[in-house]
């Protein structure tokens, strides 16, 4: 890759995870914190994304889905998953767990500290990683 073309890929990832790195929001919630650590191309025309995800005492993430596979590891606190379909089920610092790509689903900090996790996406090349639903 020439040094032109090198600096337009940190120039689109830098734009890219200052955009998504916006707090999520609302007059009632507290603010949820999305940080892009990493992304890069894979093969398939996919795009992967290792994203941190802080949701504080009180937060919830808003129904949401996302292009392609999720998997989480959540480092600190609980976080409760409501997902389409299924039971909501609170996971613990140490657990995992994966959403399958274009489920509704959300994430809700019931707890009483922040809770912290480690999201990594496999999204197709161009794609947003998470839309909100209504």
């Amino acid at each position: 890759m020439g040094k032109h073309a090198m600096g337009a890929v940190v120039l689109a990832f830098a734009a890219a995870s200052v955009i998504w790195a916006q707090p999520v929001a609302s007059a009632e919630q507290p603010t949820v914190v999305r940080k892009v650590l990493m992304q890069e191309d894979a093969p398939g025309g996919q795009s992967m994304a290792l994203v941190s995800v802080t949701i504080p005492v009180g937060g919830r993430e808003g129904r949401h889905t996302h292009p392609g596979p999720l998997l989480v590891y959540v480092q600190s606190g609980a976080i409760s998953l409501d997902y389409e379909g299924k039971p909501n089920i609170t996971y613990k610092a140490g657990d995992t767990f994966f959403v399958e790509a274009g489920k509704i689903h959300e994430g809700i900090n019931r707890g009483n500290v922040p809770a912290v996790a480690i999201a990594s996406f496999v999204t197709p090349k161009g794609q947003p990683l998470t839309t909100q639903v209504q």
